[in-house]
């Protein structure tokens, strides 16, 4: 197959990383043992077999692919290191994983039916690697097994991101991080010291895949028993590892209405939501805290030093009040505005329609899950929706949006001017004045960005009868990688899907980044004009 000599080119020194270190062989082995056992239900007996391929060499295609994802990790790790802009390198891995996800979803044993045309495989890579979740074609219906694959491995992907993947089997081999490499990872991922890098990416990892795995378990018996096991762990798999990482992406074409009253649905989905859109950074405050208070070794301070508590930082207060406030914040306004609705909160009970906004609530902050149909809506209701997928979740996450912080930045500067304060503060800490105006800039852009694309979208899709909310809506969605729709999605035309992937693309870089990437070579003026003052309000 082509991607097998791909990849064979891409791991030359394969030697390095399979001799090296014992563990990725091992890991890799039990795993692929693991697939290659469950395979009758995992994969269709037909994939294993198609064109004389036996099992074993479609065992040994996939350990090269996962050999050739860790040499693209480490290649962008160092491209990073030795280049110019890190932000640049990291827009390019993103693009180099969409397009190679989009020609495997193209390959036939991907998908079912017709033909999978370019612009649908490109939509839905995008999609994937974005964790956002819009759909032109239905995940559990028109993609196999393999497909379905292709897109959780995305998924994944994306919610690390590849340089993390590449830093962790790097660490995993026993080769540390450089520090240019270090350095690059901070800019990357906003760490403010480059020697915490390392332990960063484990604690990432560990944190990921282990609340992936405890989602997978909790959710087993949501699914029916005539399903089987196979395809209860596949499905359980796929929906915590695409709720935690914010996707959206669902084995059901109407999401999650048909378990709208299973409790794992607000037990389980909603509790990886919140977790995977508060921020590693947060994670790992909370972590060193609990392990702190509650551990028995309690490790003495180096001579001539005082023991330093741990406590919440600024950005983890920020991030946890600004997150409770934006949950009750929906919650209330989804249930005052379905009930005041004419026909009595759609049909729902008192009961059902309280669920239902507490879930809207959450997954309106970049998952993408329903569990009532969203074209169903009130026009309040789908407003208040537009407005949590603009904030998003929180910075350092596998969320979308402007981010809380930025969204509680500017609510606190808007505050201090009110009271006439020269400087903003928020739990007795002073905000720099650079930092406001980089909220300032990334608000800025990120409302040029939807006021433009949704005029696009009024381009394109003239001819479809959509009103202007529901075009803002699917804008909002993509450009806060959610994936909620309204139903413009799967109507779109070929330019209208173009747009909503360069929207989908933006928003998981994000603007700042994007703009970062593209001016990363400007000079920083070195002098200073006579000032003059300006009549504003």
């Amino acid at each position: 197959m082509w991607w097998s000599t791909v990849t064979l080119w891409l791991v030359e020194q394969r030697r390095e990383f399979t001799w090296r270190k014992p563990v990725l062989d091992i890991t890799l082995l039990v795993g692929l043992a693991g697939v290659l056992l469950f395979r009758k239900s995992l994969f269709p007996e037909s994939w294993w077999t198609a064109g004389g391929i036996s099992a074993g060499w479609r065992i040994f295609q996939v350990y090269l692919l996962i050999l050739g994802l860790v040499r693209l990790g480490r290649i962008s790790m160092t491209a990073a290191a030795w280049g110019s802009a890190p932000t640049r390198v990291l827009l390019l891995s993103f693009g180099v994983i969409i397009l190679t996800g989009s020609f495997l979803l193209m390959l036939p044993g991907s998908h079912r039916g017709e033909r999978l045309g370019f612009t649908d495989a490109v939509f839905t890579s995008t999609s994937a690697t974005c964790v956002t979740g819009l759909i032109v074609r239905d995940t559990g219906g028109d993609f196999t097994r393999l497909g379905q694959t292709v897109i959780l491995v995305l998924i994944q992907l994306g919610g690390l991101g590849i340089m993390i993947f590449g830093a962790m089997f790097a660490l995993l081999l026993g080769s540390p991080l450089s520090l240019r490499e270090s350095v690059a990872m901070r800019d990357i991922m906003n760490e403010q010291t480059p020697g915490r890098i390392g332990r960063v990416v484990v604690f990432i990892c560990l944190v990921t895949f282990a609340l992936e795995a405890v989602g997978m378990a909790g959710m087993y018996g949501m699914w029916p028993a005539e399903l089987g096991m196979g395809r209860r762990l596949y499905k359980s798999l796929f929906h915590a590892i695409s709720s935690f990482c914010n996707a959206g992406f669902s084995l059901q074409a109407n999401s999650l209405v048909d378990y709208q009253g299973v409790w794992q649905t607000y037990m389980i989905l909603c509790p990886l939501i919140v977790l995977g859109g508060l921020g590693f950074p947060v994670l790992n405050n909370l972590w060193t805290i609990l392990y702190h208070r509650f551990s028995r070794k309690r490790q003495l301070p180096a001579p001539g030093e005082g023991l330093t508590p741990a406590r919440l930082s600024l950005h983890s207060k920020i991030v946890l009040v600004t997150t409770g406030a934006l949950l009750v914040f929906g919650f209330l306004l989804f249930m005052v505005l379905e009930m005041s609705r004419s026909d009595g909160g759609g049909g729902f009970s008192a009961g059902r329609l309280c669920l239902s906004s507490v879930f809207n609530s959450v997954t309106a902050r970049t998952a993408g899950f329903n569990t009532v149909a969203i074209e169903g809506l009130s026009a309040g209701s789908k407003l208040v929706l537009i407005f949590l997928m603009c904030v998003g979740g929180s910075p350092s996450s596998t969320a979308g949006g402007i981010k809380t912080v930025t969204f509680a930045v500017m609510v606190l500067t808007i505050y201090a001017t009110m009271r006439r304060r020269r400087v903003v503060h928020a739990f007795k800490r002073s905000i720099p004045l650079m930092l406001i105006r980089r909220v300032a800039t990334l608000i800025m852009l990120y409302g040029l960005l939807l006021w433009l694309l949704t005029l696009l979208l009024t381009i394109t899709e003239h001819s479809g009868g959509r009103n202007m909310l529901d075009l803002l809506f699917e804008v909002a969605s993509g450009l806060g990688t959610v994936g909620l729709s309204t139903g413009v999605t799967s109507e779109l035309t070929w330019a209208g899907k173009w747009v909503m992937i360069v929207a989908m693309f933006v928003g998981r870089l994000g603007p700042l980044s994007l703009l970062a990437a593209l001016t990363f070579n400007v000079r920083p003026e070195r002098y200073e004009y006579p000032r003059e003052p300006l009549v504003v309000g």
